[in-house]
C-alpha cells in the first residue's frame, strides 16, 4: 500500500492516446477524445475506453497508469468492474429460470429459509431492486440522512483492506436493519439483493455462484480477461493503479488500494474484466445468445428509478443518454474505479470504459457532481453523437 498524501498539486499527464483498431472518424471521435480528457480533468487518474459504432472499433486511453506518472493506461488492461457483476449474476439466474430450477415470482425464502426472509420477497424483486431490504454497504433513512453499513470508506476501510466477509454475514448485516419499505412497493438499489442471488444460485446448483458464471458465460464466450476473485487481493494481468480519497485531519488523503480483498462485494460487485470482454458479454446477451427471447424480454422490461431518464430491468438498466438515444447496460463503482458497459437497443453503438479514481473526495458534492457529469458525458458522446 502506497500513501500518496495531499494531492492538490499532483500533476497527472492528460495525454490522449491508445491503440486504434479501426479508428472512428469525424466529429464523434473528436468528441470522445475530448470527453476522455474531461474525465481526467474532473479527478480521474486514467481512463480506458472501447467504442463500437458504424465506423468500426476503437480502443484508447487518457491520463496515467498511476499518480505521478506520464505513462498512459493500457487500453486492454484489466480493472475492477464493480456492480457490472450484477448483470452476469442476473443472466445466470434467468438461465436457471429457463431450466425450470427457479421461478421469478416465487418466494426467495423457499430456497434460503435460514434467513427468515419476508415471504413476499420474490426472485424478481431481488433482480429489480424492489425487495425493500437494507443495502449492507450503506443506505439512506426515511428522513434522508445516511444509514451506514459496512465500513467501506476512509481510515476504517484502509485499516481493513484485507478482511474477508462471508456472503451470509453480509445478508445478516442487512437484515439486522429494518426494511426500507414493503416488498414490491418501489425501487431502491441494494447490494443485499445480489448477495442473496449469489447464495440462491449456490443453493440451486450445488456449486459456488462464481463457478456458474464461469461455466455458463466466461468459458463459452472466451472471456479470458474476466475473473471472479473471491478473496484474492490482486488484479491479474496488466492494470492501472486505483486510489481512494478521504478527508482526514483537515487534509485530503489519497491511498493506493489497488490490492484489496473484494469479498465485501461478492456477487454484488467483485468481478474483474476488460473493455473487450464486457463488450463481448453485452453483445452476446442483447443478441440473444445467452437467454431465451422471452427471458431477455423480461430482463429488459423496466420500471423508473429516481434518476431522470433511467429505468431498471432485471439486472439491466435502460438509460436515455440523450433525446432519442436509449441504451441498455450497467455501471459499476468501487472505491477506486467507475466503469460503464452500454449498448444502444440495436447493438449498433456500444461503449465500455473504466476510470481509476484520484483526488475525488466522495464527501464533497461539487467534486462528485463534476466527476459524475464527466463520465456521463463520455458515455453519451460515444452512444449518441454522430
Amino acid at each position: 500500500m502506497r500513501w500518496i498524501g495531499v494531492v492538490a498539486a499532483v500533476a497527472v499527464a492528460v495525454g490522449l492516446g491508445g491503440q486504434a483498431v479501426a479508428a472512428p472518424g469525424g466529429q464523434g471521435a473528436a468528441g470522445v477524445r475530448q470527453a476522455m480528457g474531461e474525465v481526467v480533468a474532473a479527478g480521474g487518474v486514467g481512463v480506458v475506453v472501447r467504442v463500437n459504432d458504424r465506423r468500426g472499433v476503437w480502443v484508447g486511453s487518457a491520463g496515467a497508469r498511476e499518480l505521478g506518472s506520464s505513462v498512459q493506461p493500457l487500453p486492454g488492461g484489466r480493472f475492477r468492474a464493480g456492480s457490472i457483476t450484477k448483470t452476469f449474476v442476473a443472466t445466470v439466474v434467468l438461465q436457471l429460470v429457463g431450466e425450470g430450477k427457479v421461478r421469478l415470482d416465487e418466494p426467495v425464502a423457499d430456497h434460503l429459509p435460514r434467513f427468515g426472509l419476508d415471504r413476499r420477497i420474490t426472485v424478481r424483486m431481488l433482480l429489480q431492486h424492489t425487495s425493500g431490504l437494507f443495502n449492507y454497504t450503506g443506505d439512506v433513512k426515511a428522513d434522508g440522512t445516511p444509514d451506514p453499513g459496512l465500513p467501506l470508506w476512509g481510515r476504517e476501510y484502509v485499516d481493513n483492506l484485507f478482511r474477508t466477509y462471508e456472503a451470509d454475514d453480509l445478508v445478516r448485516t442487512a437484515l439486522a436493519k429494518p426494511a426500507r419499505f414493503e416488498p414490491g412497493a418501489r425501487y431502491a438499489y441494494s447490494n443485499t439483493n445480489y448477495a442473496l442471488l449469489g447464495l440462491l444460485i449456490e443453493k440451486v446448483t450445488g456449486t459456488e455462484y462464481a463457478t456458474q458464471v464461469e461455466r455458463r458465460i466466461l468459458k463459452p464466450l472466451g472471456l479470458h480477461g474476466t475473473t471472479l476473485p473471491g478473496t484474492r487481493t490482486g488484479i491479474p494481468g496488466p492494470h492501472a493503479r486505483g486510489y481512494m480519497a478521504f478527508p482526514e485531519n483537515g487534509r485530503l488523503q489519497v491511498v493506493d488500494i489497488t490490492r484489496m480483498n473484494p469479498s465485501w462485494a461478492g456477487a454484488a460487485g467483485e468481478i474483474i474484466s476488460t473493455t473487450r470482454d464486457l463488450d463481448a458479454f453485452l453483445t452476446a446477451l442483447l443478441g440473444g445468445r445467452l437467454l431465451r427471447p422471452d427471458l431477455l424480454a423480461q430482463m429488459r422490461t423496466s420500471l423508473p428509478t429516481p434518476v431522470p431518464g433511467e429505468q431498471i430491468g432485471l439486472g439491466l438498466f435502460r438509460n436515455d443518454f440523450a433525446p432519442g438515444c436509449t441504451a441498455f447496460g450497467h455501471t459499476g463503482g468501487t472505491q477506486s474505479a467507475t466503469s460503464y458497459m452500454y449498448s444502444t437497443a440495436d447493438g449498433a453503438r456500444r461503449i465500455e470504459f473504466s476510470i481509476t479514481h484520484g483526488a475525488i473526495d466522495p464527501f464533497d458534492p461539487a467534486t462528485r457532481q463534476r466527476f459524475e457529469a464527466a463520465h456521463k458525458k463520455l458515455a453519451a458522446t460515444a452512444l449518441c453523437d454522430e
